[in-house]
């Protein structure tokens, strides 16, 4: 039954190795689990029922893409639009946690429409590759600052409006051991780093009595808290635009950038250097994220993490099938993820946040045109806490240098009217 769902012999693999590549993808990206309830709760969500809700929505994830599309690529809430939603969505911008899922719900359908259309390939041909990795840096400066906040290590400061807090107390030190033992780890290719780091300061936590141990299995949690509550109808007020779009275009460019990244590794390119069966690929990835709307979550993606399982040998989807039962069977230790202080989590933030900022290599630092609108995105991120005003003043300030430069050929007619439409935004609906 396994060699003719995943075709085993055909892609050169077994079921042992397909196996063992799905405990290593499963590994270094099951901080998820404990790192997505634990921001999402500061939205006033239930805290056990997100956990549940990111465990299933994975398995759903992974369970698509691998028994649909075939590949080796695992599926959870995205890190960056889970921040997005947060603190940008509900906290920044006023919207109930209610809204932003049916925010969520929204993109995860228009998405469905852009994969079945094979409208994609348009719509990320027409962003400027500037912008996209601005964006994904700008993301990673926004990770950071919401790392170090949550540390202690940066505080607020009415005079200059950020400080630094108290180094010598617990959290920081935690959150900066956290950090270094996650590099040391990755640095000598221990796979699950991340989440062993998360596992060490919660030890540590509750052995010096700053957390209360509760135990390590039970019964799962009641997700009825956040399952089914979206509220669709107050996601299509004129101001949740924009947030939709941030949701689906952070989406769209992450998962298609991590699909290629992840299946060029594993050598599943054709010829060409395309993905075969790409939109069935991406009809996993919307309709996860669909399905995590209902139950209770952010944008669910998929995760470059899945390169590691397949450099363990995964070539099919059954090492994401794999992937996806082990997200299943964590739902047991929700104690141990209502365990997890915020301190435990600011190191894997900050080692996220590192590895989005290498996209700035790729940015023609040389040529203004490209540099200023890329710093922009950067810049304002972090400083206006907001992921849809980094991207929103990203795409005018594109547009802007280049027509005053009399460079109107480089502008493509969509990202002139994205930049109209976030003008408008800021002058009429900010």
């Amino acid at each position: 039954m396994l060699e003719k769902l995943f075709k085993l012999t055909e892609h050169g693999t077994n079921v042992r190795r397909e196996l063992i590549a799905g405990l290593t993808t499963f590994l270094t990206m099951a901080y998820i689990i404990f790192v997505n309830p634990t921001m999402l709760a500061d939205t006033g969500m239930d805290h056990g029922a997100v956990f549940v809700a990111t465990c299933v929505a994975a398995a759903i994830g992974c369970f698509i893409m691998g028994m649909y599309a075939n590949y080796p690529i695992a599926l959870a809430p995205g890190m960056g639009l889970n921040a997005f939603f947060t603190y940008t969505v509900v906290l920044e911008m006023g919207y109930t946690w209610q809204v932003a899922l049916g925010g969520v719900f929204i993109s995860g359908i228009v998405f469905v429409i852009l994969s079945v259309l094979r409208i994609r390939e348009w719509i990320i041909n027409s962003i400027p590759q500037a912008l996209r990795y601005g964006i994904a840096a700008g993301i990673g400066l926004f990770l950071a600052f919401i790392a170090l906040k949550s540390a202690g290590i940066v505080v607020d400061n009415p005079a200059t409006l950020v400080d630094m807090g108290d180094l010598s107390a617990f959290p920081p030190l935690m959150a900066a051991l956290g950090l270094f033992l996650i590099v040391a780890m990755a640095s000598r290719q221990i796979n699950g780093a991340v989440l062993y780091s998360i596992l060490i300061i919660t030890g540590l936590g509750i052995l010096f009595g700053d957390i209360k141990y509760n135990g390590l299995i039970s019964t799962p949690p009641d997700v009825t808290a956040t399952f089914m509550q979206l509220d669709i109808a107050g996601a299509t007020e004129v101001g949740m635009i924009s947030v939709i779009f941030a949701f689906l275009f952070v989406d769209l460019f992450d998962t298609s950038g991590t699909l290629i990244a992840v299946a060029q590794k594993g050598n599943l390119l054709d010829e060409k250097g395309n993905l075969p069966r790409l939109n069935k690929a991406l009809l996993a990835d919307s309709s996860a994220t669909i399905a995590g709307s209902m139950l209770g979550t952010s944008t669910t993606t998929s995760y470059v993490e899945s390169a590691s399982g397949v450099s363990a040998g995964g070539r099919t989807g059954l090492t994401a099938v794999t992937v996806g039962c082990l997200f299943l069977l964590a739902i047991l230790f929700s104690p141990l993820a209502g365990m997890v202080p915020a301190y435990a989590t600011a190191g894997p933030l900050f080692f996220v946040a590192v590895l989005m900022m290498s996209s700035l290599v790729h940015i023609k630092w040389d040529d203004l045109l490209d540099a200023v609108p890329a710093t922009l995105i950067c810049i304002t991120m972090p400083l206006t806490f907001s992921i849809a005003h980094g991207i929103a003043f990203g795409f005018i300030s594109y547009t802007a240098v280049r027509i005053f430069a009399g460079k109107f050929d480089q502008l493509s007619a969509s990202v002139l009217v994205l930049a109209a439409l976030f003008f408008v935004k800021f002058i009429y609906f900010a």
